[in-house]
């Protein structure tokens, strides 16, 4: 047996499961994953403390800018009725022009830069309050991210090696992770699918919310990894690649999970 054959057994023997575990052909939500009481509290309007994320967003929807020069609200409406559940849907996107992905923080920061030089650096609390906020509004709303034509499959297939890549001291994969061993146990918490619809979410085990890019780069401390950059290339194609991954589930956030 070579040494990724031995560590990859070691790491299912911790996980109280079998090597040759294969991953559900259903599509499952992190929300199948969580206990009982998670599932209670996520569906709670007054339990959940995501939605104080949502709140906080709402405040910042209608707050001016720094220049004073307006606000989201005076575009996309006082609660942001105005917004296209199913764009929010669709994010991230590719952008064909600059020939690049743009996820939905992207969108939020990069239109309060064009509208008032207020742009806000990726994963900023309040740009998470902001894209938790904006995020909730399509709320039920399947994921529906393109995946059409030559250029968005080039893109989701260099999502999907970096999927597959083993990182850090731990040797892990997202795929190994996420694929082969969900829906096995981990310190008493069932490992999930890695699905995205519930993202931004509020994470129990750090107290805090967590939007899909903070995720990847808490997920890839955890394996000993150096993390991708919050703003780089990398992260972007997993997000995209993990997105379109969970095309059709509903949308949860905020969702509350491990």
């Amino acid at each position: 047996m070579n040494g990724i054959a031995i560590r990859a057994l070691v790491v299912c023997t911790l996980l109280g499961g079998s090597f040759a575990q294969s991953a559900s052909a259903e599509q499952l939500s992190g929300y199948a994953f969580v206990k009982d009481e998670t599932r209670a509290m996520q569906d709670d309007d007054f339990a959940n403390p995501g939605l104080i994320a949502v709140e906080t967003g709402a405040a910042l929807f209608t707050t001016p800018f720094r220049d004073g020069g307006g606000t989201c609200a005076e575009c996309h409406g006082s609660e942001g009725e105005k917004l296209d559940v199913q764009r929010i849907a669709a994010y991230p996107v590719y952008d064909a022009e600059t020939k690049s992905i743009v996820t939905l923080q992207d969108r939020i920061s990069g239109c309060r830069s064009k509208i008032a030089n207020d742009a806000l650096p990726a994963n900023h609390r309040d740009l998470m309050a902001l894209e938790t906020f904006v995020r909730n509004r399509a709320h039920g709303v399947p994921v529906s991210v393109d995946t059409e034509g030559a250029e968005r499959q080039a893109l989701l297939e260099r999502g999907e090696v970096l999927y597959e890549t083993r990182y850090g001291l731990i040797d892990m994969s997202c795929h190994v992770c996420h694929t082969v061993y969900a829906g096995q146990y981990v310190r008493g918490q069932k490992i999930s699918q890695g699905q995205t619809n519930g993202f931004p979410a509020y994470r129990l085990g750090t107290g805090e919310m967590a939007n899909l890019n903070l995720r990847i780069i808490q997920c890839m401390n955890l394996m000993r990894a150096e993390p991708f950059r919050a703003d780089s290339e990398e992260i972007k194609l997993l997000e995209y690649f993990l997105s379109a991954r969970s095309n059709g589930l509903p949308i949860e956030t905020p969702a509350v999970r491990y």
